[in-house]
């Protein structure tokens, strides 16, 4: 089913979770099923390089060309709603040849509230709906004790990211990922 209805508020899925949880694997998979909607990829990386965006790139998929995938590098999402989210969300809404649906995959260090409490802005809440949360968690890890693979990577990143302006413990992330999702995939 397509979102082609004029006045139709478009969907929105918001993926988070830990570093090497899974979430690129996901969207590959999301693409490569969409059944001929066309999907619009904001993705939240660390830094300068994007290495989910250009995997997303380069997978193919028809239903998200290179002009759909955008990828926000300011560090934390839930950090810049205001700055990077709001302005990003605003130019993919105004412009033509508007998605079907819109993905959101977060950093693994992402509140999600915050993202989602976004799209209650007057300028996206008449146009976009969330219309899920899925945290994806890497339940090896977990098995371990751990809450992520590489758990020093983790920890890198969030020394990294200038933006960062919360400083909840690792555990308060994974949490807070879990209660704001719709569902969650092991």
């Amino acid at each position: 089913m397509t979102n082609s209805h004029p006045g139709a508020k478009i969907p929105a899925t918001v993926i988070t979770g830990f570093l090497g949880a899974g979430k690129t694997t996901m969207i590959r998979n999301i693409l490569e099923n969409a059944e001929g909607r066309r999907i619009a990829l904001i993705i939240n990386e660390f830094g300068d390089l994007g290495v989910d965006g250009d995997v997303l790139k380069g997978c193919g998929a028809e239903a998200c060309s290179e002009d759909d995938i955008i990828e926000l590098t300011n560090g934390c999402i839930c950090c810049t709603v205001a700055d990077d989210f709001i302005p990003t969300m605003t130019r993919l809404l105004e412009r033509e040849g508007r998605p079907d649906h819109i993905v959101i995959e977060t950093s693994g260090l992402a509140l999600p509230q915050p993202l989602i409490a976004a799209f209650n802005w007057p300028d996206i809440r008449t146009q976009v709906t969330v219309d899920g949360v899925i945290t994806v968690v890497d339940s090896a890890a977990v098995a371990a004790g751990r809450f992520a693979d590489d758990h020093d990577k983790v920890d890198a990143l969030r020394a990294e990211d200038d933006n960062l302006d919360h400083e909840s413990p690792i555990e308060e992330l994974f949490e807070d990922q879990l209660t704001a999702a719709d569902l969650i995939v092991l």
